[in-house]
């Protein structure tokens, strides 16, 4: 378990790897619209596996526990999205006008399902919440992301019209649904496949990144981001972990829950979901925007497993009746 949540994580290897591909081997020309098809495939295949996966009975749990999913959610895609939004206006004066709305787009992302589920078990925190919190929190994404992104965004963020609206429904809500309903006759290959399924789904998200940084690298990413502009955006991405790990933490003492549905809202809080803002970016925007808007989130990505692994260390290590350890 330990190596497997480190900066040595099997996706961040592939996130780079992705990155560098695009940066020296960029998908161009009629290329970029045979990758475009190829990452639209592998989104699809995805969604499909996340609706095999998710139980109908982890969906009654998780709507039964409204105690701790309601100010989750308020959290995940109120709070945090006006902290993205602070942080892109904030960015917008030193970062080109795209890596700058990446803030917003961040804040407006689920949590994701399968770190943050992880570090909470690493933790000794309340893993059936946090599985079923999370998984449901990336279902509402499908449907909230967007709009709330579009509506926060203002005139810079994409618009959702009809294509917009096709397209999510087909590449996400669509095999979702495929997957719910044959979900009780699949679910036992699912199980007995969990380390093929956890690969598909690495390769679908890095083909996602690879295609819109290809188109990034091909408008001048390198050469509009230098040096500067990219400590400034990881000194922003900081300070915004930073105040989520520490703000979820506060409120889940503030809720008064006990300390394993702390340790869950706390991960499940702070994290957001590559696996969601990869495919919703290469659907909403065109090819080149997306690049731009992504690295927030890469960056935001890599750094959460960095701080998760030694604070859920730590939390592990805590004395049962001093549970406060993050301030």
């Amino acid at each position: 378990m330990t190596r497997v949540l480190t900066v040595f994580d099997p996706m961040v290897r592939l996130l780079v790897l992705a990155i560098l591909l695009a940066s020296v081997l960029p998908a161009t020309g009629g290329q970029r619209d045979i990758a475009q098809a190829v990452s639209n495939g592998a989104i699809f295949l995805l969604f499909l596996l996340n609706g095999l996966r998710l139980s109908r009975d982890q969906v009654r749990r998780g709507i039964g526990h409204w105690q701790f999913l309601l100010p989750l959610a308020i959290w995940c895609f109120g709070a945090m999205t006006l902290m993205g939004k602070g942080f892109a206006i904030a960015m917008a004066p030193v970062l080109p006008p795209m890596v700058a709305l990446g803030f917003l787009f961040l804040g407006a992302l689920p949590s994701t399902v399968q770190s943050a589920t992880a570090y909470t078990s690493l933790a000794d925190g309340n893993v059936a919440n946090s599985v079923v919190a999370a998984a449901l929190l990336n279902v509402m994404g499908v449907f909230l992301t967007v709009p709330i992104f579009a509506a926060m965004g203002g005139g810079s963020a994409a618009e959702l019209g009809m294509d917009g609206l096709v397209k999510i429904v087909a590449i996400l809500v669509v095999p979702f649904a495929i997957g719910q309903v044959l979900q009780v006759r699949l679910a036992p290959w699912i199980g007995d496949h969990r380390a093929l399924i956890t690969w598909m789904d690495r390769l679908s998200i890095a083909i996602a990144v690879y295609v819109a940084f290809s188109a990034a690298v091909e408008q001048g990413l390198w050469a509009r981001v230098g040096a500067a502009e990219w400590l400034v955006l990881l000194a922003g991405v900081v300070a915004m972990l930073g105040a989520a790990f520490g703000a979820a933490w506060a409120i889940g003492r503030m809720l008064a829950l006990d300390i394993a549905d702390r340790i869950a809202f706390l991960f499940a809080g702070a994290h957001k979901s590559l696996a969601m803002g990869a495919p919703l970016a290469s659907v909403l925007f065109p090819p080149a925007a997306a690049g731009m808007i992504l690295l927030p989130l890469l960056v935001y990505h890599l750094l959460q497993l960095m701080v998760s692994a030694p604070l859920a260390s730590r939390l592990a290590r805590r004395p049962r009746q001093a549970p406060d350890c993050c301030g």
